[in-house]
């Protein structure tokens, strides 16, 4: 299967080769490519700041125009049925290193739903009392 033909982009057998290529089609700025992966009725949760993305349209929109100086670089792609787990480093120019660990859900082949948890490491400091207990990354 051909996985950059935007009618059939992925093995469907293999949900994390989805979210693989997901991840590389961001990196690519594959708008088009991404939004083939993506269902119709996708939703995507960020609790961290509280939004809710509805559709594929607004999912490809809000990272399209997310300011440039930024790359992906996965770190790892679990996946147990449909559900996959990926955790991404997102180095960007001006606003340091983010992290975030995505779970995804895989149906037929494109990503129906996710929730992503993006952090910047280290900004949420360990208080005084872990110190004994803990080491620094």
């Amino acid at each position: 299967m051909d996985s950059m033909n935007p009618e059939n982009p992925v093995d469907v057998r293999e949900p994390a080769a989805v979210v693989r290529e997901f991840w590389a089609r961001m990196q690519a700025r594959d708008w088009t490519g991404l939004g083939a992966l993506l269902a119709d009725d996708l939703v995507v949760e960020w609790p961290v700041s509280a939004e809710r993305i509805e559709g594929r349209a607004d999912f490809v929109g809000v990272n399209a125009e997310y300011p440039e100086g930024w790359s992906i670089e996965v770190l790892r792609v679990v996946a147990d049925g449909e559900t996959v787990v990926s955790e991404v480093e997102v180095p960007h120019e001006t606003a340091g290193v983010h992290r975030v660990v995505s779970l995804w859900t895989v149906r037929d082949g494109r990503v129906s739903g996710g929730r992503e948890y993006w952090t910047a490491p280290g900004s949420d400091p360990s208080p005084p009392w872990r110190a004994r207990f803990v080491r620094p990354l």
